[in-house]
């Protein structure tokens, strides 16, 4: 119970941190349903595309209202995002694709993020409206066909999310914004709206192929819910900026305790059945001396 209490606190501090800092937050939800909640890796991310997914949808709802969802921009880059989620997944399902390949890769994905959020932080603040964004870190397009480049760019972020569960907000909305001539407001409330295509995208390719716990994702989607609503009106008195650098340390230190906790398990499953069964028993006795309690996943 008070691993349960723990594990929906913290998904609370994860909607906080969205409604904060504008995303980002969401890359802690697979560590937290593993070492945390028990979950194995392979259920954990696909719960975490249900769990973001949904948050996602339901911060894109006022954007919606005040105009600033732009549904051609998200048919065309969404639609790429969603075929590469959905690949991503079914990449994900295949037996040399184990749980720690997986982690290992997220944990990298974290270090990147972390690395754009603490550079764009050190960089003097550029005198623009409190609406832009910094695109400084993002390469300039160089193409005379933008919208192949867009495309493109959803395919890889769609492969990313459905392989190791991250959503893409940080490359989703620069993408846009560059390349899809879309006004910056417009970019932040259709960015939320495609990472939930890619999520539903993730999902449909993971369902079959893994055990679901479908009351904790419920309840973890309802905790960073309210997170996030909470976060929304605490950024009226906190400067982003100021957090941003924060998070991207806690990002490296998150990281480097999964690399950690996974620098020594690589191994091949000869099929998804016995990596079902192989897997999780294999994590459940890596974290028993860490006082983890295991919640057995059930559809």
């Amino acid at each position: 119970m008070i691993v349960w209490i723990f594990g929906h606190f913290l998904a609370i501090c994860i909607g906080i941190s969205l409604g904060l800092i504008g995303g980002g937050g969401s890359v802690l939800a697979v560590p937290i349903l593993v070492y945390v909640m028990g979950v194995t890796p392979k259920p954990a991310i696909a719960m975490t595309l249900f769990i973001v997914g949904s948050v996602s949808l339901i911060g894109a709802i006022p954007h919606w209202q005040q105009g600033n969802v732009n549904l051609k921009t998200a048919f065309m880059f969404g639609s790429a995002t969603m075929l590469g989620a959905y690949v991503g997944a079914k990449l994900a399902t295949l037996p040399f694709i184990t749980g720690t390949i997986q982690m290992i890769l997220f944990a990298l994905m974290m270090l990147l993020a972390a690395g754009f959020m603490i550079n764009k932080n050190a960089k003097p603040i550029p005198k623009v409206a409190a609406t832009d964004l910094d695109l400084s870190l993002y390469p300039k397009p160089i193409c005379k066909y933008c919208w192949l480049w867009m495309l493109s760019e959803g395919l890889g972020v769609g492969l990313l999310t459905g392989l190791v569960g991250v959503g893409g907000g940080f490359a989703i909305v620069p993408a846009l914004v560059l390349l899809g001539n879309t006004p910056m407001k417009q970019a932040i409330g259709t960015s939320l709206l495609i990472i939930a295509m890619n999520s539903v995208a993730g999902l449909l390719g993971y369902l079959g192929q893994v055990s679901l716990n479908w009351h904790l994702m419920a309840s973890f989607t309802i905790a960073a819910s309210i997170g996030t609503i909470s976060g929304a009106y605490l950024s009226q008195f906190v400067q982003p900026r100021q957090l941003q650098r924060g998070f991207g340390y806690l990002l490296i230190a998150v990281a480097s305790f999964i690399l950690f906790q996974n620098r020594s398990k690589f191994y091949s499953s000869p099929s998804p059945t016995a990596y079902n069964i192989g897997q999780e028993q294999h994590y459940q006795n890596s974290r028993s001396h860490f006082g983890y309690k295991k919640i057995r996943n059930s559809i």
